[in-house]
């Protein structure tokens, strides 16, 4: 069953809102529990795990920033 676009909407904001700071402590936690690697190793560390939090989300993220394709009065707006 697919989404609405509003619907999509405020899941996003959800996820933005409340997942992210959720998940971005995690990671801090995960990473300061072992001894603190070298600058290098640490920003790879980050940004593998920021991918890995963004790929289950690809789809509620997808077209968000477009018009509703259910409201036609959206699509005149210039």
């Amino acid at each position: 069953m697919a989404l609405s676009y509003k619907a999509k909407r405020r899941w996003a904001l959800i996820v933005l809102l409340v997942g992210l700071p959720i998940y971005i402590v995690a990671a801090v936690t995960l990473v300061s529990v072992f001894d603190r690697p070298g600058f290098l190793l640490e920003l790879a560390i980050y940004v593998g795990l920021g991918i890995i939090w963004v790929l289950p989300f690809k789809g509620l993220f997808k077209g968000i920033g477009q018009p509703d394709p259910d409201n036609p009065d959206q699509h005149d707006l210039k």
